[in-house]
């Protein structure tokens, strides 16, 4: 099973978070995604002035596994599989500090808090999206409960660790798992209050006070530990505050990230037709001499300047041949190739990519009936066509590997693509047009438009015999992006 979630990441960033879940039988599951992107001609976006190099430094693109799933209230539970395995890392390593049960403490302290993460959008989601008042109010009572509940579990667990055999660095450890966990609780706390403020004014009356002081106890604790706390009248906008949050995120998330060695697809293949490409324009000139130097002889003028010629032609036949052999060899490899590997170096599945510039005709009609373009644009594409990038993705995982390699319930892998369209807008007009309107019909006068310009994006995802296809409407201008809508 395939699924997306694409949003806005920044001014010029677009983000696709694409999952690829697995079933446990057959072990190999293969996946694949292809994006068609139509850009307008008037950008000036096209295989001549956007190379591959140019995609790739635009796309960056992180492979993780899948936050094992576990409700908010499963976690305030000891019995449960995520504090289980985490006591039971602590408790190892207050006995015996080595380097094995050391990797394991570290890792079990990301891996709850990556859940807890995972746990706390998905309950702020379903309470954003209760329509009944009255549940409402216990979901929101019950969150509170559960938020104290798991710092108050996670924080019993330094008495553990309070002994002799723990140095300060490893001690550390659980510090950052502590402030990342307070930083969550206030941040995702805060934005209840801010949903409930837009949406719910009766509910947000009824539970503000409690859900501030879930806020308020968060923050006078991080004080009291001495971690990072946002400062109101900070004269340097908190970029103290706001570099370490980020950087305990990198922190936390990095136990699901993983391990890729990047390689260019098939080049043992290419690399024998490029020698055939040699060959070929070897036999021609050696065909060329032989015949020249049987006729005319040894050192004669016409062999002289029949091997100049042949030598002259020579290149460009190894160049034409190449290049041919290039083009036939780019429809069936990808651009590069990827052995996707969790900690333990396991071989979890390979992954390729690629990137080019095709015609509309090369393209399913089911991709193009989905673009459905209007009458005006499909006017202006008889004079200037729309250029299409097509961005494939191919996906092999191996389901018992990936169950086999971890304790977690972990059931596939998200491939997280952040595309900037930086370059699309150096031929854009201003973002702020003049429009002439008239004034109560006795005069004229001039306000701001705003031009904007439309990126489609056409996805196809294929897993076994079944095919979805998907289009997202991204609105920009010289200004970044605006919009963009799932149609």
């Amino acid at each position: 099973m395939i699924e997306e979630h694409v949003k806005i990441h920044d001014q010029f960033s677009l983000e696709f978070k694409i999952g690829f879940t697995v079933q446990k039988n057959p072990d190999e599951n293969d996946f694949s995604m292809n994006m068609w992107v139509f850009i307008p001609n008037s950008l000036y976006i096209n295989r001549y002035t956007y190379s591959k190099t140019d995609f790739y430094r635009d796309v960056q693109s992180n492979i993780r596994l899948i936050t094992p799933i576990y409700l908010l209230r499963d976690i305030t539970n000891p019995e449960e599989l995520p504090f289980r395995l985490l006591e039971e890392a602590f408790i190892k390593i207050a006995g015996s500090p080595n380097r094995n049960n050391l990797a394991d403490y570290e890792s079990h302290i990301k891996m709850f808090q990556s859940i807890l993460k995972s746990s706390l959008r998905n309950e702020i989601l379903h309470i954003q999206n209760c329509q009944s008042k009255e549940d409402k109010i216990f979901l929101l009572s019950t969150y509170i409960k559960n938020c104290r509940n798991i710092a108050k579990l996670y924080r019993s667990l330094q008495k553990i660790i309070n002994t002799p055999t723990i140095d300060k660095n490893t001690f550390e450890y659980f510090l950052f798992g502590d402030e990342f966990m307070s930083n969550l609780i206030e941040l995702h706390t805060f934005k209840i209050l801010k949903d409930l403020d837009s949406k719910d004014k009766e509910s947000y009356e009824k539970e503000k006070t409690e859900l501030l002081e879930l806020i308020d106890y968060e923050i006078q604790y991080k004080q009291k530990k001495g971690y990072a706390v946002i400062d109101k009248d900070s004269k340097d906008k908190n970029k103290d505050v706001v570099f370490r949050l980020g950087a305990l995120k990198k922190y936390i998330e990095s136990q699901l990230f993983l391990k890729i060695k990047k390689r260019e697809d098939g080049v043992v293949v290419k690399q024998f037709y490029y020698s055939v490409a040699a060959g070929i324009s070897m036999v021609f000139a050696t065909i060329i001499a032989f015949a020249f130097q049987i006729k005319y002889g040894n050192f004669t003028l016409p062999l002289f300047i029949a091997l100049v010629v042949t030598y002259m032609l020579k290149d460009r036949i190894k160049e034409l041949s190449k290049f041919y052999f290039s083009h036939k060899l780019n429809s069936k490899y990808f651009d590069n190739k990827v052995d996707m590997k969790i900690n333990n170096d396991d071989i979890i599945g390979i992954y390729k990519e690629s990137q080019t510039f095709v015609s509309e005709n090369k393209i399913p009609k089911e991709a193009t009936q989905l673009r459905n373009r209007s009458t005006i644009l499909e006017a202006e594409n008889r004079i200037n066509d729309e250029k299409i990038l097509l961005y494939r993705i191919q996906m092999s995982l191996d389901s018992k590997i990936i169950n086999k390699s971890n304790r977690y319930p972990i059931s596939g892998v998200n491939d997280i693509i952040r595309f900037n369209i930086s370059q699309f807008i150096h031929k854009m007009d201003n973002a702020e047009v003049p429009i002439f309107i008239t004034d109560d019909k006795t005069d004229y006068k001039i306000i701001p438009g705003e031009k904007v310009y439309y990126l489609n994006f056409i996805l196809r995802f294929q897993y076994s015999d079944q095919v979805e296809y998907k289009r997202y409407l991204v609105m920009l201008n010289r200004n970044g992006i605006k919009e963009i809508k799932s149609i």
